[in-house]
């Protein structure tokens, strides 16, 4: 379903009205499309790195598509980083399927414990 999942950035981009979004989304399937899944990601994480620079991303979403290429040290680098930025989505870190790739890994359950989830 990779090619519905696109589609849906590129409608969050149209309708929910911020430049941001219309950025990611036109990388997201430049790189789908050259790429595919792993093109779309890759690409997807150098907007929002690029996007940081300028104005505020949340780190939380970075780390989510780290966690999707399977760059786990990535992924925990960013989960910090949103730590630290008191992201509020780090309070679904418990619950965020796109997250289950790094469960496993001891890095999480100290993150749960860090934030003050129940583990």
């Amino acid at each position: 379903m990779y090619p519905q999942v696109v589609e849906e950035y590129k409608l969050l981009g149209q309708f929910g009205g911020d430049p941001k979004d219309v950025e990611f989304a036109s990388a997201f399937e430049l790189g789908f499309h050259a790429g595919g899944w792993k093109g779309a990601l890759t690409k997807g994480i150098e907007v929002r790195q690029a996007q940081r620079k300028t104005s505020y991303w949340s780190a939380y979403d970075i780390a989510v598509l780290h966690a999707g290429l399977g760059e786990k040290d990535e992924v925990f680098r960013w989960l910090n980083a949103a730590y630290e930025e008191r992201d509020y989505q780090i309070e679904s870190l418990r619950t965020d399927f796109r997250l289950d790739p790094v469960r496993s890994d001891p890095r999480f359950a100290e993150l749960v414990r860090k934030v003050g989830l129940p583990q």
